[in-house]
């Protein structure tokens, strides 16, 4: 979301609608090679006329398009910004009510209790069984995991 307001500011209103249509289909792509199509159309499309914006869309590809190394189901998730947005949105104002009259260990028990009644809120990850594969190390490509092949088990396949 941020990164999209970023360059957003850097097109003409005009175009801004057009713009972040081509965002969408780069972001919303199947796979990581799709989105790199969608990626270098954009620059090619908008480059000419708008430098600065599509400079600062192309600074962060590789974080952008990071998400296509995680499961598939967790997409959704890495792709907002919402959660944190959310979470401290009930946290900024309480805060902005109390500034200045309170000491700093009593702010801090304040934000950690605001963050626990927060979360009673929040939705599941989904595809939550998958943390446990990605906090394995397991390599996911285009939001499927990769699997090793044995020689053997490649040669049978090729031949």
């Amino acid at each position: 979301m941020h990164k999209t307001a970023n360059v957003l500011n850097k097109v003409a209103k005009l175009v801004q609608p057009k713009v972040k249509q081509a965002f969408h289909e780069l972001w919303m792509a199947q796979a990581k090679s799709d989105a790199l199509k969608a990626f270098e159309l954009t620059l090619s499309t908008y480059s000419a006329k708008y430098p600065k914006a599509m400079a600062c869309l192309e600074k962060d590809k590789e974080q952008m398009l990071a998400f296509y190394d995680f499961p598939a189901a967790h997409w959704q998730h890495i792709r907002t910004s919402n959660p944190i947005e959310s979470t401290f949105a009930a946290v900024r104002v309480r805060i902005a009510k109390t500034r200045g009259c309170v000491a700093r260990h009593t702010i801090l028990a304040m934000v950690y209790k605001l963050g626990l009644s927060a979360q009673k809120k929040w939705r599941k990850l989904r595809g939550f069984k998958l943390l446990a594969e990605v906090i394995r190390g397991v390599q996911f490509k285009d939001g499927e995991p990769i699997t090793q092949l044995s020689k053997s088990e490649l040669n049978r396949a090729v031949g």
